[in-house]
Formats: structure tokens, sequence, C-alpha cells
């Protein structure tokens, strides 16, 4: 990752933590005119023990050597949470140049099988860029994986790029905002990902949203929560979910749905089931 990417990550990121603090949250008089809301960077230096010359040389990119015990201070001085903080000491500390990966990541044949014995739960693999590689039966019932071209199973580009996305997605903003989160979360773990900038690249060109969101430099690991689909078939689903790191290769994330058995989405679910098999009969 060059200067130029180490200052625009670390730079927007403080930033964007700096203008969310009010003065008087952390003690401190709200005087004098401010340009920008929230937080001085003078003031967060102070706040943090370090010098101001050090905290702006953090902020632009040139503090690769910065101290844990720094980054712990401003991490308390700017109220981060723990996935904000692991991604602090990722951005501003990064790694060195990882070996190419392939650009066509393969599932090995026992996640397959792993995801095929999971007949009651709709369940799908992400990769680091959040591309669909692979996905049992009702999964694909619920999203259409299979009726994607291969480069259009991404889930940043369902959501931004596909005009069924909202429809797929009542509650789209928030999933919206979550799928940026978990994106530029992976974007600080695998900055040498040339087709993980792409697509952050084609994403900002195309879609207003994802750059508004994308500006505000949220991040969020998305391990569990609840997400609603409407389905042209099955109506409206409200479908919990837990995501699995496969242990042998910890860029490749399983997606379960586990709605509640007995619930109103489990036996809708059911029945998809159902008719997409009559359907392939």
């Amino acid at each position: 990752m060059d200067g130029d990417r180490i200052e625009g990550e670390v730079g927007g990121f403080l930033r964007s933590r700096r203008a969310r603090i009010r003065p008087e949250e952390v003690g401190l008089p709200a005087y004098g005119r401010r340009r920008v809301p929230g937080l001085r960077r003078e003031e967060v230096a102070q706040l943090a023990g370090v010098s101001v010359d050090y905290y702006i040389r953090l902020e632009q990119g040139r503090g690769t050597s910065v101290s844990d015990a720094v980054l712990d201070a401003i991490a308390r001085v700017l109220r981060l949470d723990e996935t904000e903080h692991a991604y602090l000491r990722t951005v501003a500390r990064p790694r060195r140049q990882r070996k190419k990966q392939p650009s066509a990541p393969r599932v090995r044949p026992g996640i397959q099988i792993l995801l095929d014995g999971m007949e009651r739960h709709p369940a799908f693999v992400l990769g680091r860029r959040m591309d669909v590689l692979a996905w049992n039966a009702l999964g694909d019932a619920v999203s259409g994986f299979s009726r994607l071209a291969p480069g259009e199973r991404n889930m940043p580009r369902q959501v931004f790029l596909d005009p069924a996305g909202r429809e797929l997605y009542p509650e789209w903003a928030a999933v919206a905002a979550q799928t940026v989160a978990h994106l530029r979360l992976n974007a600080g773990l695998y900055a040498d990902d040339r087709e993980l900038c792409a697509l952050v690249g084609e994403l900002s060109l195309k879609s207003e949203d994802f750059r508004r969101l994308w500006a505000d430099h949220q991040v969020k690991e998305c391990a569990y929560g609840v997400k609603k689909v409407r389905h042209p078939v099955a109506g409206l689903l409200t479908l919990p979910y837990e995501t699995l790191t496969v242990p042998a290769d910890p860029e490749q994330t399983i997606v379960v749905y586990t709605p509640e058995p007995g619930s109103e989405t489990a036996e809708r679910l059911a029945l998809l089931g159902s008719w997409e098999t009559s359907a392939a009969r």
C-alpha cells in the first residue's frame, strides 16, 4: 500500500472519529470558532499525551512505527469500539506486501458438502471482496446466486448496482451501510488487493450512495445479525444470520441464515425449498 493510500485510510478515519466528539464531552472548553465539528488535532494530541507534530504525522500516514501504547491512547480519546480500534492498528501499521492471491478463490469440496448438508438453512460462502464463492440450494433459492453472471456474484454489487437490490432488501439503507462498513474493514486488512481496490473504485463511480457511505469511514465486522429479504415467491423473510470463518482459509466466511424453528420465516423457507425442488424436477 503506497503512502497516499496510507494517508487516505488513516487520515480519513481519524478525522471522521474526531468529528463525532464534542470538546465538552472530554472535559475541554468549547471556545473559539471551529472550522469543522468535533475535536481539533492538537486537542486529540493533548488528551492522548503525544506531541501535536507526532499526531499530525500519524494522520498523514507518516507514523507507521507508532507504538501500541500511542494507538491505545488515541483509541481511548476517540472512543473507538473494539472493531474500530483493531482497524486503526491495521491501517496505521500496514503489513508488508502480501503474495499475490488468486483472482478466483476456490471453496474446498468439504465446505460445499457442509453447505449442502444444511438443507433447512440458506447458506453461502463469502470471500475477502464479499464475492459469493459457493452456496447451498436454499441459499440459491433465497438470493438467486446461480442466475447471476460469475462477475456479478458480489454482495456490494448486488446492493448498490443491481436495481432489484432495493426491492430485495426492505431495509435497504441499513443493509447498504452495513455492507460498506464491512467492505472497508476488509479493505484495511487487504490493502494490497488490487481487485478489491478496483471494486471500491467501480462502486464509487457508479453509485452516489456508495460514495457517501464510503466517505463516512465506518467499519464493522458483521459476525451476526438480522436481515430482512422480500422474496418474490416466499414473501417477507426475517433472517437472523451467523457467520463462521473457515479455519484453513480465514479469508472465507460461511454465512448461515438461522430462523427460529417453527417461525413464519422457517415455514416459508420450507415451502420455498419444496417449491424449488419440484421446479427442478
